[in-house]
């Protein structure tokens, strides 16, 4: 009867552990969690272009665009004035389909001689011409902004997020939009706190803007063209990919934990 007990006891035994060995490979394979890649090292500008107005590629002005404590710091500390020195940091690979998420602050206060409209004014640009290609006096490179705005006075609505046009149209609700900037469904942020931004970018078919974890914009079929075209001879080419670069336009901002889901590697 002993020897019964434990033979049954065995049994169950071998089921159980079977039973917890199948479970733990299941749970396993479900959760694969995406493969995100910071892009900026929280140390310095390793992979990263500067292209400032005024100065060739690769000549960072002032030292405009800096890592400093974790984050990239845009900083007018050597400006006596802006003079529409307008600048870009790029990263140093193009991408076309892919998530895109950081987080953004703007400081005070705004560099000398920067214009009114500038004030709390930056931006994200995807689907970037290369900084290459710019002429050394170019303000703006042909892409799509993801504006970046903060509110200025307490009341009076200043949504971020938004999209401009730079040397682009595109689609929106059905549409085409030749209008330079589209205002998005977020909230306005008057403070310093950290906003949280991400977008998703599926080559020229379709973007979408999130901010903490809303959709505030979608658009889609990018193509150049209009206002600040620096590529007359590509009008109307579709603008399925490129670079992604950090905006400055005068007023101090910071950029930090910036990570890049590449989804054209993870349908290989």
């Amino acid at each position: 009867m002993r020897e019964q007990r434990f033979w049954i006891y065995g049994i169950l035994l071998m089921i159980s552990l079977f039973s917890c060995k199948k479970n733990a490979r299941v749970d396993k394979n479900a959760v694969k969690e995406p493969e995100w890649t910071q892009i900026y090292n929280g140390v310095d500008l390793s992979g990263w272009k500067a292209k400032i107005k005024g100065y060739p590629p690769g000549e960072n002005f002032g030292n405009t665009f800096r890592a400093e404590d974790g984050v990239i710091r845009v900083d007018y500390a050597a400006y006596e004035d802006f003079a529409d020195r307008f600048g870009h940091l790029f990263f140093e690979i193009p991408y076309a389909s892919y998530r895109l998420r950081l987080e953004y602050r703007f400081l005070e206060p705004q560099a000398p001689g920067g214009q009114e409209w500038a004030r709390k004014n930056s931006g994200i640009m995807i689907h970037s011409q290369a900084p290459e290609s710019m002429s050394e006096d170019q303000d703006f490179p042909v892409s799509v902004e993801v504006q970046l705005l903060g509110g200025l006075n307490e009341g009076e609505m200043r949504p971020t997020a938004n999209v401009c046009t730079p040397g682009t149209h595109i689609r929106m609700n059905g549409g085409r939009i030749t209008e330079h900037c589209i205002s998005s469904t977020s909230e306005t942020y008057y403070d310093d706190r950290w906003i949280h931004v991400e977008l998703e970018v599926y080559g020229d078919s379709l973007i979408v803007h999130k901010v903490n974890g809303t959709e505030v914009m979608r658009y889609s079929n990018p193509t150049i063209g209009g206002e600040f075209n620096t590529m007359p001879e590509r009008e109307g080419e579709a603008l399925g990919s490129g670079y992604i670069a950090l905006q400055s336009e005068s007023h101090p901002i910071e950029f930090r934990n910036i990570g890049l889901l590449n989804l054209e590697k993870r349908k290989k």
